[in-house]
């Protein structure tokens, strides 16, 4: 069973337990998608990256920060059921051309080298096949000096690690963070973040060039 679970967590599909997962996405993740956006400090003119970004709610608070013209949104899912989910929660925003949804692997996303300012994501990077070509793919299309945010509530998946549901051992900071050190980011690093009773933790990397 945790083995079905942590396939899902990693790739949802339209399947019952798939729709389980989205409300738990909707509702678990809210406030770890939120903090992501605001921790990553994002600025009216940027162009802001999320990756796995599942139903879609990371994107709709960063595109509220977006204010400027030449602020955009892009975010990549290589979930289907994902992808779609987004597409109609953001119907509005992807019609007026600020955000853009790609259906893709990470590790090969359509986007031009050096054109993204902030980058986040959410309960993401441990279901990537590959992390360092997850991490180098993130660099390549990140402008020099650009940050990278990603959250996560380590005691909750290390559980769920500790269950079966989890890939390997990718689901390990260090992991993560020394891919990210392959790859050409500095300043790697994790700290502990409270909200009201709950602490979780902030992975930050910025991309030197």
């Amino acid at each position: 069973m945790w083995h079905n679970i942590g396939k899902q967590l990693g790739l949802p599909t339209r399947s019952l337990v798939g729709w389980l997962v989205s409300r738990f996405l909707k509702v678990g993740n809210r406030v770890l998608e939120e903090k992501a956006v605001r921790l990553c400090g994002i600025q009216p003119g940027d162009t802001v990256l999320e990756v796995g970004h599942g139903p879609g709610l990371g994107l709709q608070s960063a595109a509220g920060l977006l204010t400027q013209p030449s602020g955009s949104l892009i975010g990549v899912d290589y979930s289907k059921y994902m992808h779609q989910m987004a597409s109609d929660l953001l119907k509005d925003l992807l019609a007026s051309g600020k955000v853009t949804l790609h259906h893709c692997d990470v590790a090969a996303m359509p986007l031009a080298d050096s054109i993204v300012d902030k980058v986040f994501h959410c309960n993401c990077y441990y279901f990537w096949p590959d992390l360092r070509k997850g991490s180098a793919e993130l660099h390549r299309v990140m402008k020099p000096g650009g940050l990278m945010v990603a959250t996560l509530n380590l005691q909750r998946i290390a559980a769920l690690a500790s269950r079966g549901a989890m890939p390997g051992e990718n689901w390990r900071p260090e992991a993560y963070m020394e891919a990210l050190k392959d790859s050409g980011f500095v300043d790697v690093r994790i700290e502990d973040v409270q909200h009201s009773n709950r602490k979780f933790q902030a992975i930050y990397a910025t991309s030197q060039k």
